[in-house]
């Protein structure tokens, strides 16, 4: 058993103020020296590096890597992972505050519960503060409340945060109505002019393109929830949250058990087996795997790189806009998402590095690549040459492509064995033609089916977002393949 003081900030609908407060929240705690830890349910990329600056300021972490902010998909990793993964984030921490998704019982369309707020909240048997949008209402803040607190009995709503309060005599009667309701008020927050967070065609602008911005806004949020909210209350509310039975997840355990036989899939399945082992390279080195960062490569899960660690790789981070060469020794890339379509003049013009990455695939090095990664290596990102890995053409779309998907992989390729089932999620609003090679990446089955991205020698390139954590004979065979004698030249050098 496994004691985590903890807290889901959930709302009744997107914009009520979820991710002002759950930052706030965050960012106050860490600020009085406690070890936050921070989780989104969710796909999202953007919110949990909101988050990991929040905690950054920690005194608790003086000296210690800082927390990256992680992601709990119950759609995209299974219902069965999402407290072990939870507790090999939150592993140390004095308090872990989870954000959630949309509306509190909002899951994946078609499929109830799944993957929402309010399913996460049961399996981490977590308390869940209600965020309320209170602009245009009083007394039937009461009913509202009421009915998220008794939709679902095993969903724990312990308390409520008011946002967008106009003034004292609205927040006196706000409080007065929710008095008999049983859910007691936990704050307060006044509307007011909004903390600056620019967004653009896909949400939020990351924290890695304005971070001196992001750290005031950060500060701003910490400072309103200082003012507005009963943090001590709040934080005896977390501790209030029962032991977890769960054993948390361990990348080394993964790796080790999908060596031996793949691991479960998504849903329960067993996949086929990944074909092919990892660890030291010759000569007993780890193979060096190079990945994408900086403002241009912003999504990526934190457990992917650790997988591929415990895989037997050294991973590297690199930034495609800074840096003209890839690491020395480079043997495998990876290339997440992100937003190289508001960076294409920058990427194109490091000529050098789109050399490098072209000539590491022609070599037959493996390389994966999610979204920004298929654009980059793309011949063209509206009318600027890229990489020209892929015999292809991308360009920004009016469409925005948004949900989670179901695919099989159709062919043998660096990430997987043919027949492997994954689940993932799409989110760009771009397009890419053709949208499928010869050897596709992956035939999606739900909910359409059609081919999806390219295999071409050792490159895996598609839309598709999948967590490793739900897959990891990915990395095992990924580094294998970059183990290999066979894959890739040895990389660029500086």
């Amino acid at each position: 058993m496994v004691s985590v003081p903890r807290l889901v900030i959930a709302a009744p609908a997107s914009g009520s103020g979820k991710t002002t407060v759950a930052t706030g929240l965050m960012a106050a705690f860490a600020e009085r020296g406690l070890d936050v830890s921070p989780h989104k349910v969710g796909p999202d990329y953007i919110d949990p590096g909101y988050h990991a600056l929040a905690v950054s300021s920690s005194p608790a972490r003086s000296g210690r890597a800082p927390r990256p902010g992680r992601n709990l998909d119950a759609f995209l990793c299974g219902p069965e992972r999402i407290a072990p993964l939870f507790l090999h984030g939150a592993a140390g921490c004095d308090l872990a505050v989870v954000e959630g998704v949309m509306g509190l019982y909002d899951g994946a369309a078609g499929q109830g519960e799944l993957a929402s707020t309010a399913h996460v909240a049961k399996l981490l048997r977590a308390p869940v503060v209600l965020v309320v949008d209170a602009s245009s209402q009083s007394r039937s803040v009461a009913a509202l409340v009421h009915g998220f607190a008794s939709w679902d009995p095993e969903v724990r709503v312990a308390g409520v945060i008011l946002n967008k309060v106009g003034s004292d005599r609205h927040e006196e009667l706000l409080r007065e109505a929710l008095d008999g309701s049983g859910v007691p008020v936990f704050g307060a927050l006044r509307r007011v002019r909004a903390v600056r967070a620019p967004s653009r065609h896909l949400g939020l602008v990351p924290v890695a393109e304005r971070r001196a911005e992001a750290v005031e806004s950060v500060a701003a949020l910490a400072e309103r929830v200082r003012e507005g909210c009963d943090l001590e209350g709040l934080l005896a509310l977390a501790r209030s949250a029962p032991p977890l039975p769960d054993q948390p997840w361990d990348p080394e355990r993964e790796t080790a058990s999908a060596r031996g036989g793949a691991g479960p899939q998504p849903g329960g399945g067993a996949g086929p087996q990944p074909g092919g082992g990892a660890g030291p390279g010759p000569g007993g080195a780890r193979p060096v795997v190079a990945l994408a960062g900086g403002a241009a490569f912003t999504f990526s899960y934190a457990e992917q790189a650790e997988l591929l660690t415990a895989a037997g790789a050294e991973v590297v981070p690199f930034d495609p806009l800074r840096e003209e060469r890839l690491p020395p020794g480079t043997a495998g890339l990876v290339i997440g998402g992100g937003f190289p379509e508001v960076y294409a003049p920058e990427l194109s013009a490091n000529g050098p590095l789109r050399a490098e990455v072209a000539g590491l695939a022609a070599a037959g090095a493996p390389i994966a690549a999610e979204c920004a990664g298929l654009l980059y290596l793309a011949r063209s990102l509206d009318g600027e040459p890229m990489c020209g890995v892929l015999p292809a053409e991308a360009r920004m779309s009016e469409r925005l492509t948004l949900g989670y998907r179901e695919a099989v992989a159709v062919g043998d390729s660096s990430l997987a064995a043919a027949g492997t089932r994954v689940r993932g999620h799409e989110f760009h609003r771009t397009a890419v033609e053709p949208g499928a090679g010869p050897e596709p990446a992956w035939g999606l089955v739900r909910p359409e089916r059609r081919a999806e991205g390219f295999v071409r020698g050792g490159v895996h390139a598609s839309y598709l977002h999948v967590h490793w954590a739900a897959v990891p004979e990915a990395a095992v065979r990924f580094v294998g393949r970059c183990a290999s004698p066979l894959s890739g030249s040895g990389g660029g050098g500086r």
